[in-house]
């Protein structure tokens, strides 16, 4: 009865660990380049006396669902979009390299060019710099011009760094961020393609986890009654056997 009560409570713990998850992903259905997180579990067989068909649940694996969110056309200069497969590289707060499919950037006082969150650009040569008042020109391969406000010859600034790792080869961190498993960098990938004036918006599919949230409170429930009548059955076995 025991074993009852535990199996049941292990599958409500995890139940309510793809809730959080599926609730975190209705919050960020606005978010420019999201991609869905999704949970993954492990199966273990229960070890002691009993059936050897008896299985458990352990450890929640966070993966991610990298298909491609809706082109949102914004119309602004620095504002571009992966399509397809690939990520923009950006020099992450701890050192190293991080992966976004966000591609909205801005100037920072210095003319580097940056995330909105902050964070610089990579280059294949390093951070891009671009002189003041200029406004940039990317090309479909990475490449950005900077064309100066009088109008005068488009000047090559060098190029983003874009990057196509294999799905299993990356994780998506706490902050938002790709990174290789590895902890290594990328190497720039030729093949990634960007639009400029277009946003990549998130890939979560509003319907499916609003019905994916009243399927896990109907399994949650269900776990919880689970508990309940095991815990009804135990009593009644040892009253019985009080009685005997």
């Amino acid at each position: 009865m025991d074993k009852m009560i535990y199996l049941a409570m292990t599958s409500a713990k995890h139940v309510e660990l793809q809730q959080a998850t599926t609730a975190n992903n209705l919050a960020n259905i606005h978010t420019t380049g999201f991609k869905a997180e999704l949970n993954a579990f492990r199966a273990l067989p229960v070890v002691g006396d009993g059936a050897p068909t008896r299985i458990y649940q352990v450890d929640n694996t966070v993966g991610h669902d990298l298909s491609q969110g809706a082109m949102q056309l914004t119309g602004n200069n620095f504002d571009f979009a992966i399509a397809g497969p690939g990520f923009f590289a950006v020099e992450a707060p701890n050192g190293g390299e991080a992966y976004t499919r966000d591609g909205g950037f801005l100037l920072d006082s210095g003319g580097v060019l940056r995330t909105r969150t902050g964070m610089a650009i990579a280059g294949d040569g390093g951070q891009l710099v671009m002189p003041q008042g200029a406004l940039p020109d990317l090309r479909q391969d990475g490449t950005l011009f900077a064309i100066p406000a009088n109008g005068g010859q488009p000047q090559e600034i060098g190029k983003l760094k874009l990057v196509n790792p294999v799905a299993n080869e990356v994780y998506k961190g706490e902050d938002g961020l790709f990174r290789l498993n590895s902890g290594q960098d990328a190497d720039a990938d030729p093949t990634v393609k960007v639009k400029a004036g277009y946003l990549e918006g998130s890939n979560v599919n509003a319907v499916d986890s609003l019905v994916q949230m009243i399927s896990h409170a109907k399994h949650y429930d269900l776990s919880v009654k689970l508990m309940q009548n095991a815990e009804q059955n135990s009593k009644q076995a040892t009253q019985i056997l009080s009685v005997s």
